[in-house]
């Protein structure tokens, strides 16, 4: 089973942006608040305990509790903020994303697999 890395610092995000350029990043911005994030985290953890790519480093942004991190994630990457998200990030450069109810373990394999 792969982990998620919570960001909690922009230090921490611009460093795991960074190492995109040697491997793949997926970040799932998350909020608790929010029943629609609660099924897409349920997701996320389905696909990291069902047969994950171990070759993709995973990250969680808590979009309430961390807002500046998920306000630079948004900069940074230059997508636009939703939550729940799931952006890929390769070479620095977000090359996929999508949220809300599009966030299935399903989904997650499908454009996973061929990172």
């Amino acid at each position: 089973m792969a982990d998620m890395t919570k960001m909690t610092s922009i230090e921490q995000l611009n460093s795991a942006v960074e190492a995109t350029e040697d491997q793949p990043l997926l970040l799932f911005k998350h909020s608790t608040r929010c029943p629609i994030s609660s099924n897409a985290y349920q997701e996320m953890n389905d696909y990291l305990q069902n047969n994950p790519n171990e070759n993709v480093k995973y990250g969680i942004i808590y979009v309430v509790e961390d807002r500046p991190v998920s306000n630079e994630a948004a900069d940074k990457l230059g997508v636009k903020h939703e939550s729940p998200q799931a952006i890929l990030v390769k070479k620095g450069i977000p090359v996929w994303h999508t949220s809300h109810s599009d966030i299935t373990s399903s989904t997650l394999t499908n454009v996973l697999s061929e990172s």
